[in-house]
């Protein structure tokens, strides 16, 4: 082997006006959206640590450097190969081109796009050049049009989704000015690498074969596995709880990688975990903190503790093995399921997985016990799953974050705690008064669209638009209302084209109310969105019934939504109504009929509901 090069490298030392490619075999971006939140979410929460109101953009060169892992790289005659962290390196580069694309981030340009691409012999390249994502990238990066064959190649899908994704993940807490500053220099200068450098090939994919190699070491939950099957004396219960916690874990690992680790993490916590650690930087880590990263020494550790989970003899651990583990990993599995597909009866859990709250798995199984049979299991989950929707949607509301770092502490402490092992009833009226006793509530009438809150705005609309399609004997269309890239997509609608700036006197103000917004194809959008209201109306009558509202031939020959449209009148004292003008008063009046959807559709009558005693 020859020359080898190790050395530790932030991101700017590693991307700045340099070229990477992929073998076209390695070529495929395979990361999926719960990578990419985790990587967002390990960044900010580590920056967050650091950060301090206080600090100004020179204090961030004293932060700790930050480690998210290596990458080995094969140099043949000034060409860089990446043989191995190519998926993390891709995410990386969707990162900068966000933190590029993003008001905040207009005097950071010149700096991250250096990052991004450079020019080499009079040539301009993206530095991660591959070809095939040229114009994806153009697309992302420079506001090209997509090019025809992005529909066809799934790494190309798939940057564009999880760009889509880092959009909707990225935290609000990160996203205000002066800590946007302080962010992004950390993100540059403070978050490093190990950059292993081979000047060829094979010495390359040797590196990576070693490093890579299983018999070099086990993964928590192998060694969690080795553990509790040791302490298994009796030789015929060894042999079934290591079928039964083999076989769950098969399962586990079909959804995903690392699903197998975080099903136990989420039921560990949710059934075990007595603390959190509440401050910052300094502050030492406790259960719910040591579950997150050494699970595997907590259950052990947990033996000698003051208040242990209680594995004392063979028996006990078989249990915990067969019973247990058995029952959680199997309703986790269905919660992950669940996330990415409408599935009757647990759908909540699909609205939340659209805001990726990868929290709502601990508290949704907090209140389950072994003994709870199917049904009663679904009716614990979908209330929880409920509940937590309601949180997220208020909180959004009232312009607050929703980020794991933020909502950690209220998620265990508030929640999972307070519901842990209770029965049906119990559990719906405990996460009903704790949603009452929330200062979010739908009160405030403000809530409009910015630069930074669009995905959470496309994802509160499609559930306005769908539930006042549904309730009005419509099919559900809420997967497709969904849909922000790609064929049958829909987009934002501003009723108010730019064609009506002079007739206003804050014009931005009232255009972006969420009032003033509904749901379209992106292709009816781009035909119509310049035209003035008087004429655009009548294209809203064969789209969805929010958008067809706006016109009074909606109400004709349509008694499913009439009837909605009384009960809504009865119950709010507000109604749905056409307009000539698209006035200031007339926004005004959708504002409020929105905040009354959103109050209906995340109220606490609607946790009773999902526990099947409204």
């Amino acid at each position: 082997m020859r020359e080898i090069d190790s050395d530790v490298r932030t991101i700017k030392e590693l991307l700045n006006e340099k070229k990477y490619t992929i073998d076209f075999y390695q070529r495929d971006y395979r990361w999926e959206r719960k990578h990419v939140a985790e990587l967002i979410n390990d960044l900010s929460d580590a920056f967050l640590k650091e950060y301090d109101p206080s600090h100004s953009r020179l204090d961030v060169k004293g932060y700790d450097q930050y480690f998210i892992g290596s990458i080995i790289i094969s140099d043949e005659n000034g060409h860089r190969f990446i043989v191995d962290g190519q998926q993390r390196l891709t995410t990386l580069t969707l990162l900068l081109v966000y933190l590029y694309n993003s008001p905040l981030g207009t005097h950071h340009r010149d700096s991250i796009s250096r990052l991004i691409f450079s020019e080499d012999y009079g040539q301009r390249s993206y530095n991660l050049d591959v070809e095939e994502r040229n114009g994806c990238m153009n697309h992302l990066f420079k506001g090209e049009e997509l090019p025809e064959y992005a529909e066809d190649d799934p790494s190309v899908k798939n940057i564009l989704a999880r760009y889509n994704d880092i959009d909707g993940i990225f935290p609000e807490e990160v996203s205000q000015e002066r800590v946007f500053d302080n962010f992004v220099d950390w993100l540059l200068g403070r978050v490093c690498l190990v950059d292993i450098t081979a000047d060829s090939g094979a010495d390359a994919y040797a590196i990576f074969e070693t490093m890579n190699d299983r018999g070099m070491s086990l993964t928590p939950a192998e060694m969690l596995r080795g553990y509790l099957l040791a302490n298994i004396k009796n030789a015929e219960l060894r042999r079934s709880s290591t079928s039964s916690w083999d076989g769950r874990i098969r399962d586990l690992q079909q959804l995903g990688k690392d699903e197998d680790s975080d099903a136990i993490k989420s039921w560990l916590r949710s059934q075990h975990a007595k603390s959190i650690r509440v401050g910052g930087r300094g502050s030492s880590p406790l259960d719910f903190d040591l579950i997150g990263t050494e699970f595997h020494r907590w259950v052990k550790g947990s033996e000698d503790s003051e208040d242990p989970i209680g594995l004392e003899s063979s028996s006990d651990f078989a249990a915990f093995v067969e019973r247990d583990f058995n029952f959680y990993g199997r309703w986790y599995g269905e919660m992950r399921l669940a996330s990415k597909a409408l599935v009757a009866g647990l759908e909540p859990f699909f609205y939340v997985g659209q805001t990726n709250f990868t929290l709502q798995y601990m508290a949704a199984m907090a209140p389950l016990v072994p003994t709870d049979d199917d049904a009663t299991v679904a009716r614990k989950l979908r209330t929880v799953a409920t509940f937590i929707d309601c949180v997220l949607n208020r909180r959004i509301w009232n312009g607050k974050a929703i980020s794991h770092s933020t909502m950690r502490v209220p998620m265990f402490r508030d929640v999972t705690l307070k519901i842990r092992h209770l029965n049906d009833r119990a559990l719906a009226e405990t996460l009903c008064d704790i949603l009452d006793g929330y200062s979010e509530q739908f009160v405030q009438n403000e809530f409009s669209l910015h630069g930074m809150n669009g995905p959470k705005i496309h994802q509160m609309l499609a559930r306005m638009t769908d539930y006042v399609d549904s309730r009005s004997g419509r099919p559900s269309l809420y997967r497709d209302y969904l849909q922000r890239w790609g064929k049958g997509n829909y987009q934002i609608e501003h009723v108010l084209s730019e064609s009506h700036r002079d007739g206003f006197d804050d014009f931005d103000y009232h255009r972006n109310k969420i009032g003033a917004l509904v749901l379209l194809p992106g292709p009816v959008n781009a035909s119509i969105g310049d035209m003035r209201f008087g004429k655009k109306r009548k294209h809203y009558l064969k789209e969805n019934l929010l958008a067809a509202s706006l016109h009074d031939l909606a109400y004709e020959n349509a008694p499913d939504f009439r009837r909605f449209r009384d009960t809504f009148v009865h119950d709010t004292g507000l109604d749905f109504k056409p307009y000539d003008e698209f006035d200031v008063d007339a926004i005004n009046e959708r504002q409020e009929l929105y905040r009354q959807l959103a109050k209906r559709i995340w109220s606490t009558d609607s946790i009773r509901e999902a526990a099947g005693i409204a």
